[in-house]
């Protein structure tokens, strides 16, 4: 049989040895101004300060003219796929309209 009394001390050896590597690691992020996190990643205490706040705002508006340039771009490409795909007959036929005059 295998002895678990020998066993014992170097499981709490190790165990101490985690704990003790989980506190520095902390005491890292602590003193380089990392935020704290729990166990799904998120952080613990926000910083939360004007500058973050005038950030987020920023981020917001490019965010929104990224999504109106990118909205224009589909327009555009389902014009281009719709002559790509168009047969030519009809693609004359609607060119040869819009080159006559309106009566």
């Amino acid at each position: 049989m295998f002895p678990f009394e020998a066993f014992a001390p170097v499981a709490a050896g190790l165990g101490m040895l985690a704990i003790a590597g989980w506190i520095f690691t902390t005491w890292l992020r602590i003193k380089h101004g990392y935020p704290l996190e729990n166990s799904w990643g998120k952080a613990v205490y926000p910083q939360k300060n004007e500058e973050m706040v005038e950030r987020i705002k920023l981020l917001s508006q490019e965010n929104a003219q990224l999504r109106a340039e990118i909205g224009s771009m589909k327009d555009r490409l389902a014009v281009v796929e719709r002559i790509v795909t168009d047969e030519s007959h009809q693609l004359h036929h609607e060119i040869e309209r819009l080159r006559s005059p309106a009566n």
